[in-house]
């Protein structure tokens, strides 16, 4: 079983990126966001949390590990990849989230943020992001525009440190896909989030 899957060259800057809660690090999302972002001269990690590699193992479905298992687990995937490259370290949903947590003890370039979990769908008053306010390391939460987790129209509420540049998917939902009647593709949404991605670790890393 491969610990890592890997896109981009060694040597190139580092963006490892962790999963969402609900699929692992081979699903088409990660998959296709990773190949795109690697084109940009960018080496790609993917890895699997915990109970994503027990699901392998025996198909059964599980919920996500306790937080602090998460955490020790990206920090693990840090230090494997220690490199003289910069290191950008982020996700997809919970994995982007989990990345902001372990983010500031971490020697690492920036943040990336895949349509990050403010709150539960329909309960905007459970909200995860107030750390948010305070990070210090450059960062970036790319969202979709209708995204349930934490929608366009909320971020007037959101109080997000200087250091977070926060960019909006067009008709996007939590992964990205639009409505048909957008006349947009989910493969456009998904280039375009890359481009954003490539553009931020670009800047970040010739300033580093």
């Amino acid at each position: 079983m491969t610990k890592y899957l890997q896109d981009g060259n060694v040597g190139d800057p580092i963006f490892i990126f962790a999963h969402g809660a609900g699929a692992g690090k081979d699903h088409p999302f990660m998959e296709t966001m990773a190949r795109e972002i690697a084109k940009g001269g960018i080496h790609v990690v993917r890895f699997n949390f915990p109970y994503m590699e027990k699901r392998l193992v025996d198909g059964r479905k599980r919920p996500p590990d306790r937080a602090p298992v998460l955490l020790d687990t990206y920090r693990e995937v840090i230090n494997d990849f220690q490199s003289d490259a910069p290191i950008f370290i982020g996700g997809k949903s919970m994995g982007g989230r989990m990345a902001s947590l372990v983010v500031e003890q971490t020697k690492v370039s920036g943040l990336i943020c895949l349509g990050f979990p403010f709150h539960p769908p329909g309960k905007p008053e459970n909200f995860k992001g107030d750390h948010l306010k305070s990070i210090s390391i450059p960062s970036l939460i790319i969202q979709g525009e209708r995204d349930t987790f934490g929608k366009r129209a909320e971020f007037e509420d959101f109080s997000l440190s200087a250091a977070v540049e926060t960019q909006f998917i067009a008709d996007g939902d939590h992964s990205f896909k639009p409505r048909k009647s957008s006349g947009l593709t989910e493969h456009e949404n998904l280039l375009c989030a890359a481009r954003l991605v490539q553009r931020f670790i670009m800047e970040q890393s010739s300033e580093s």
